[in-house]
């Protein structure tokens, strides 16, 4: 019986156990790090050392100051109530009227169904007024929206966000054939999202399942507007979403499922 201590050199099967460690640690990186990022078809842009820190999940570069071009992404974080306040009516009216002389020849009334512009009534006033702010502010672009919000005060803002919040949301904008169901991949992403192409669910956000501050009740609105937001948000002309958020689903979907979800929740109430 051999009397040799375990970890000895003078015992065969620990250095041929440490000996194989070594050897495969040293096959997997030679694999992981050097064949396999020079397997890439980016390699010969980016070389060696940059393929090998991606490939380790690590910067091949650090970020040294310099100023990002682009707009600014939108800097206005508004929570939604804690619970259900009556708005001032007096603030009521004051939206009513600036509405009235400047909003609803794009945004209709009640009942009215807009197809290039969202339909505001029964929106939530979190939603209206972070929107009203990142026009202001220039990071949502629309030269109409800009010209007409650019000058006025918050207090204007913070108005029309609450009028429009206190109109009854109009019946759906479109209605499926009788006895036609909703598109079922559109059902499942708006529902259950798509977990391996990191698509949450958009009901998580946006009011069927939870509601996360400033995102919008999509019920009602035009399939055409929803499916030009989502290929905005996917192309980056629409950048106006807290950390990328939407950016970031938006470029995993096809532009077929765009359109399904746009009438999914255009036949919604």
């Amino acid at each position: 019986m051999n009397q040799e201590p375990l970890f000895s050199l003078r015992n065969p099967w620990f250095v041929l156990s440490v000996g194989g460690t070594i050897a495969i640690a040293v096959v997997s990186i030679l694999i992981g790090f050097i064949w396999l990022p020079s397997a890439n078809s980016s390699f010969s842009e980016r070389g060696l050392w940059a393929t090998i820190c991606s490939a380790a999940g690590a910067p091949s570069s650090w970020y040294g100051g310099g100023n990002i071009a682009g707009p600014a992404p939108s800097e206005v974080v508004v929570l939604p109530p804690l619970r259900r306040t009556h708005a001032d009516a007096d603030s009521i009216g004051r939206g009513a009227t600036i509405a009235t002389q400047n909003c609803s020849m794009c945004h209709g009334v009640l009942g009215t169904v807009q197809v290039t512009a969202p339909a505001l009534a029964g929106q939530y006033a979190d939603v209206i007024y972070k929107e009203l702010r990142d026009y202001q502010n220039g990071v949502r672009q629309n030269a109409v929206m800009q010209a007409i919000i650019g000058a006025r005060s918050d207090q204007d803002l913070h108005d029309l966000a609450v009028y429009y919040a206190s109109l009854p949301r109009a019946p759906a904008a479109e209605v499926l054939p009788t006895g036609t169901a909703p598109d079922a991949n559109a059902v499942k992403l708006a529902m259950q999202g798509d977990p391996q192409r990191n698509i949450a669910p958009c009901a998580a956000c946006h009011g069927q399942l939870d509601r996360k501050g400033a995102a919008p009740w999509l019920g009602g609105q035009s399939s055409i507007y929803l499916a030009a937001q989502l290929r905005a948000f996917a192309s980056g002309a629409r950048r106006n979403d807290i950390n990328e958020q939407m950016r970031n689903v938006a470029r995993q979907m096809t532009p077929e499922e765009m359109d399904s979800l746009g009438r999914y929740y255009a036949g919604m109430k």
